[in-house]
């Protein structure tokens, strides 16, 4: 995944583009915000065509499109709503790959108290970096997207097993209605 920048200002067009292995692929892109919730945003399919949240297929925040395999998401004017790490989710062959995610902050400014007593009351100000990277494997967005992926693979087993019980019940039923049919017969 890359980007045009990861401190966007505010109306600023944020384009962020994701490749995939094949131009056969779909594409989901989504965003992690600051608390940690994460917002769809579109799916582009394999053919070009575009679903936006709310099952719309255009957006008046967001454009999107899909160039061979090369998968294009557009903020066209970044507020502080847009803030977050954008990923895109590659389905290809029936497997769903997680890109890295892409920061895009605002850079935060905070003030900064005087280190030693001082007569006048001015303070320095700093600017901090959000995008900064830890080096802790385990930070508390990492363990969000590890369950956004957990319920990609256990929603749908979970599915598949409950299906599995249910035609493994109707059969045993079947089967017990056959049986209750042929001995009645048989008397």
């Amino acid at each position: 995944i890359s980007s045009s920048a990861t401190h966007p200002r505010v109306g600023q067009r944020l384009q962020l583009e994701c490749q995939t292995p094949s131009d056969d692929s779909s594409v989901s892109w989504v965003r992690l915000d600051r608390d940690g919730t994460l917002h769809f945003i579109v799916f582009i399919s394999s053919l070009s065509r575009t679903t936006f949240k709310g099952n719309e297929k255009t957006s008046t925040r967001f454009e999107a499109r899909k160039d061979s395999n090369t998968y294009h998401l557009v903020v066209k004017s970044f507020a502080m709503q847009d803030e977050g790490n954008y990923f895109c989710l590659i389905n290809s062959n029936h497997i769903l790959y997680f890109s890295p995610g892409q920061p895009a902050f605002f850079p935060a400014i905070t003030t900064v108290a005087p280190t030693t007593p001082a007569p006048t009351t001015q303070g320095g100000v700093t600017q901090k970096d959000p995008c900064l990277k830890t080096s802790d494997p385990e930070t508390s967005k990492e363990k969000e997207l590890n369950f956004f992926c957990d319920i990609f693979i256990w929603i749908p087993l979970a599915g598949a097993c409950l299906l599995l019980l249910s035609a493994l019940a109707v059969t045993i039923m079947l089967h017990q209605q056959t049986r209750r049919r042929r001995c009645r017969c048989k008397r």
